[in-house]
């Protein structure tokens, strides 16, 4: 089985990367409200209730990211 965990940083902390990304849509005519840029994770597997603990163990940082499993 195939899983997709989009990893995001917190909502209302710093995220340097989104906002650079939004300066250089916006300097050149864009309008976007926000920018966030995370990173996303691939995997495939074979007992997808294994997810979650391989998430929260090894990918992810519980004090500055969100995580989404899909």
């Amino acid at each position: 089985m195939r899983v997709r965990v989009l990893i995001t940083p917190k909502e209302g902390l710093l995220d340097p990367e989104g906002r650079a990304v939004k300066e250089i849509l916006e300097d050149n005519g864009y309008k976007v409200k926000s920018v966030r840029v995370g990173k996303v994770v691939e995997l495939e597997v074979e007992d997808p209730s294994q997810v979650k603990e391989m998430v929260e163990k090894f990918l992810y940082n519980p004090l500055i990211e969100e995580y989404v499993i899909e």
